[in-house]
């Protein structure tokens, strides 16, 4: 048994844990993160050649951890996003029959040009956020910007980070997927 490294996780562990715990605000994590530092530490003792205070060691070690782990849910986000995006993509292409042209059923539709008022309807609304909530946040995030902020189609590319026939494509989806998910829980706001 190491005891040296005994001596620095009961003089360090709760300056570590409260520094995990400020830059991740979980609880679990910051603790995971320790002992993921001081698993680290116990392979990598050797490594230490005293030219740091163990502390700055430490710290130095559960820093590269915090940013792995941020890295690790980016990814995990990103790849949940894509996914959710191809399945969407999926779902709206079969809204179409070969020729491209529209599949479903045409009746109990908003014309959405002559129905204004329908944004007084609060149960309209509130439909239309809980379809919103279902997009992918790319999606969300373009037909926000387009529509609720007016914000250029070139300045929504930018700040989206896709290009103008990708931003287009993302619009067109979202819309139609909008329009679905407002046709089939329309019962919940039409009356």
């Amino acid at each position: 048994m190491d005891h040296q490294l005994i001596d620095w996780f009961e003089a360090y562990s709760d300056d570590l844990y409260g520094w995990a715990y400020y830059k991740t605000s979980s609880k679990e994590v910051a603790e995971d993160l320790v002992q993921d530092t001081f698993l680290s530490v116990a392979k990598a003792k050797k490594g230490f050649n005293n030219q740091s205070s163990a502390k700055t060691w430490l710290f130095s070690i559960l820093n590269n951890k915090i940013v792995d782990h941020y890295r690790g849910r980016a990814k995990k986000q990103r790849i949940a996003e894509e996914i959710k995006e191809k399945e969407m993509s999926e779902t709206i292409g079969s809204f179409f029959v070969s020729d491209g042209s529209w599949s479903g059923p045409q009746t109990g539709r908003v014309d959405w040009h002559r129905d204004h008022e329908i944004w007084d309807n609060p149960e309209f609304v509130q439909t239309m956020n809980s379809c919103m909530a279902d997009l992918p946040d790319h999606w969300r995030s373009a037909i926000s910007f387009k529509y609720l902020f007016n914000k250029k189609s070139k300045e929504i590319c930018q700040e989206l980070g896709v290009t103008q026939s990708n931003y287009w494509q993302i619009i067109h989806r979202a819309k139609l997927f909008l329009r679905d998910c407002l046709n089939r829980l329309q019962g919940n706001w039409r009356r």
